[in-house]
């Protein structure tokens, strides 16, 4: 198969709704049952699993049994960068309550597959940068020796990998960048731990708690409200 028939066959997959929304599910970077993909795509579970089925088949979807249930998740980190990449393209919903879901909690703060996006992620790079902690062009990041030392202390070291160490990932919401790879996964789990933001149930919003409020600006000069 010719790489353009390929991305043919991927944007066939990407263009059907409910086959959208149970990618739009899973780029928390969570697994979830074929009941709850059903639920998220508004189908039935008959018609999930053929959706399901397709997406697993063109790698976009691994599939992991555990007990009774199959848990699905996001094949790789690629997969959630491709689906935000399209949502930026696509440009951002409609600032109305019937259409943009989670409303301006997603806007404010949310999980882009393991890492921070959002007003909050954007703000990171932003600090980051600013500090001279990170260099950061359109191709990938690299810390500065300050940036180094600086996320030691800060407990986010990105561990050793084959995955990307950092790139920007072009933010849907706010059109700017904000930071991926090991070193986002990093610092949204650094932040998770610290309970400087949590989860929302149901969504990928993630609310930033009053101890984050306070984490956020005295290390990153950083002032957002959950």
């Amino acid at each position: 198969m010719s790489n353009t028939t390929r991305m043919a066959s991927i944007a066939a997959l990407l263009g059907d709704p409910a086959r959208a929304n149970i990618l739009t599910a899973l780029m928390d970077g969570r697994a979830l049952t074929a009941k709850e993909l059903a639920f998220a795509a508004h189908v039935t579970p008959q018609t999930a699993s053929g959706h399901l089925a397709q997406l697993t088949a063109a790698s976009l979807l691994s599939a992991e049994k555990q007990g009774r249930h199959r848990y699905f998740r996001l094949a790789s980190p690629l997969v959630g960068q491709m689906l935000e990449s399209v949502m930026a393209v696509a440009g951002p919903e409609p600032t109305t309550p019937t259409t943009w879901r989670g409303g301006e909690a997603l806007r404010t703060a949310r999980t882009c597959y393991d890492h921070l996006a959002g007003r909050l992620g954007v703000a990171l790079a932003d600090s980051l940068t600013r500090t001279g902690h990170l260099a950061l062009s359109q191709d990938g990041g690299e810390l500065t020796e300050r940036g180094h030392a600086f996320l030691c202390d800060f407990g986010a070291e990105p561990p050793p990998g084959k995955r990307v160490f950092c790139r920007p990932c072009l933010d849907w919401s706010e059109r700017r960048p904000h930071i991926a790879g090991r070193l986002g996964a990093a610092l949204a789990t650094r932040c998770l731990d610290l309970k400087w933001i949590e989860r929302q149930r149901d969504s990928r919003a993630v609310t930033i708690t009053p101890a984050g409020t306070q984490g956020f600006t005295e290390t990153f000069g950083i002032e957002l409200t959950g």
